[in-house]
């Protein structure tokens, strides 16, 4: 059986958004903003976890962000890991994808994200997906979130989590220094009070 992994880095105050400046906002680039040391290191883990992955799962801008940066042809270890990677993209506009080993999820993606759950054996995590997120957060078909908290406070931005229909209680399993400055926080949800 799958086990869906929430695999994000997020500022201080959780903000997810353009990390990389990409979108022009007022707030873009946080991520641009740590020491290289921090994101080498950062590297190395998103690597790592790359090769314990059995398949991706991705919204449509995440899957189109990660295609416009290069990672459908770019030749190196982690992008060649990615390729051989199944990805799963839900998206109801998509029809033609350009990355290697790529498959659109259509239809209602409770449903969808269920069933590729009892179909991949294995990690199937997701990177960026803000509108994807929340969805699989409401419908708890989460097994794992992995946060990589970035030490730096944004101010403004879409955040990781938004309104829930209820409170989604988690406790965390590791921590984990990445670099100077970072911290990998990993939980898993739990549904017993605290």
């Amino acid at each position: 059986m799958g086990k869906i992994v929430i695999s994000e880095s997020v500022s201080l105050d959780g903000v997810m958004q353009n990390p990389t400046g990409d979108e022009g906002s007022r707030f873009a680039g946080w991520f641009d903003r740590l020491s290289s040391k921090d994101r080498e290191a950062w590297a190395k883990v998103e690597f790592e976890e790359a090769l314990s992955t059995e398949a991706l799962l991705l919204g449509r801008r995440t899957y189109e962000w990660f295609v416009a940066r290069g990672w459908a042809s770019r030749s190196d270890e982690w992008a060649d890991r990615l390729r051989s990677l199944p990805k799963y993209v839900v998206s109801s506009t998509l029809a033609d994808l350009d990355w290697t080993n790529s498959t659109v999820l259509e239809g209602d993606v409770v449903n969808e994200v269920s069933r590729l759950k009892q179909e991949v054996n294995g990690d199937i995590v997701v990177y960026g997906s803000g509108r994807l997120v929340p969805t699989l957060m409401e419908h708890d078909l989460v097994d794992e979130l992995r946060l990589i908290i970035c030490p730096i406070a944004v101010g403004d931005g879409e955040r990781l989590f938004g309104r829930t229909s209820d409170q989604k209680p988690m406790r965390l399993v590791d921590t984990r220094t990445v670099g100077d400055g970072l911290v990998r926080l990993t939980y898993q949800p739990t549904h017993r009070p605290f």
